[in-house]
């Protein structure tokens, strides 16, 4: 049995549902009686019941020197505590009370044996890729952040196809008129990229992905390249404008002329496995792939 000598734990959850209040309210209760420091983002703290012994904490230093972060909810939850959880190296652990929750180590019906995991110290970290991501204009930086799942480059008008030329390590691949292009993670190649027709790839190999959105070219194929390559996206300076964002939620301007650079982040976020689970049946379970067949199976 771990010692809870000095243990301490972060929860971040969606404060904008009343179950997951309660689930986080609860988790609270069983690592306070085990000894745990809880912390909890004060912008949150006001809509929990939490019992005494639970500190607010403020800003970005939130998770600094904790032993884990909860994730409590969907993976715009689970993506929002990667970052208090990645600068402070502290393991994320997250339990799925959205719908799909591809990200979550943990069901809503496994909260307690979760718990009662974590408080054992029965549980192992692995370490996720990520990007970084930087955007020039005329050699001036205009903007920078880290994604775990995806930085995209997409139209900023509607009615406008975006004209963007991709660099590959150095070296010219091609020029797309279309909606966009994702630079995808491993992790996230389950969600944009996925949907944009990329393929899936499992946690454990370590790539980079590209995949154009709604391209008019004619290859315009997703790709699947080194850990160590590199991505320049230029917004063409006679298109019109674009956005940039990383994980959905991070979102930054560009003007025509913008220089996109991505490549792989040096900080990865770790991330908590309870238990070893084959990624083919995460796979099966969130996407209710029909493996006996779409028609069943055939009698002999």
């Amino acid at each position: 049995m771990t010692s809870t000598a000095n243990r301490s734990a972060l929860l971040v959850t969606h404060t904008g549902r009343r179950h997951s209040t309660e689930h986080a309210a609860s988790i609270a209760n069983d690592l306070v009686r085990a000894g745990f420091e809880v912390r909890v983002v004060a912008s949150e703290i006001g809509d929990l019941d939490l019992p005494p012994g639970v500190t607010p904490v403020f800003g970005p230093a939130a998770a600094e020197g904790v032993e884990i972060v909860f994730a409590l909810g969907g993976d715009g939850t689970f993506l929002r505590a990667a970052e208090l959880a990645r600068p402070n190296k502290a393991p994320l652990l997250g339990i799925n009370l959205g719908k799909v929750g591809f990200l979550a180590e943990a069901e809503i019906s496994d909260i307690d044996q979760a718990v009662a995991d974590v408080v054992r110290g029965a549980y192992t970290v692995d370490e996720r890729l990520t990007l970084d991501v930087k955007a020039e204009l005329d050699g001036e930086l205009i903007a920078e952040s880290w994604a775990l799942n995806e930085v995209t480059v997409e139209k900023g008008q509607r009615a406008q196809m975006l004209e963007l030329r991709v660099d590959v390590d150095g070296r010219p691949l091609s020029r797309y008129g279309c909606d966009g292009v994702v630079c995808a993670t491993p992790t996230g190649s389950t969600a944009y990229a996925f949907s944009a027709g990329g393929p899936v790839v499992w946690p454990e190999v370590e790539a980079l992905l590209l995949v154009p959105v709604a391209a008019h070219a004619l290859f315009s194929k997703p790709l699947v390249t080194a850990p160590t390559s590199t991505f320049v996206i230029t917004v063409d300076p006679y298109t019109s404008v674009a956005t940039l964002c990383a994980d959905g939620h991070r979102v930054f301007d560009l003007p025509p002329g913008a220089k996109v650079t991505v490549r792989r982040g040096a900080q990865p976020v770790r991330v908590v496995q309870l238990a070893p689970r084959p990624f083919t049946d995460r796979l099966v379970a969130k996407f209710d792939l029909p493996v006996l067949g779409w028609r069943g199976t055939k009698r002999r």
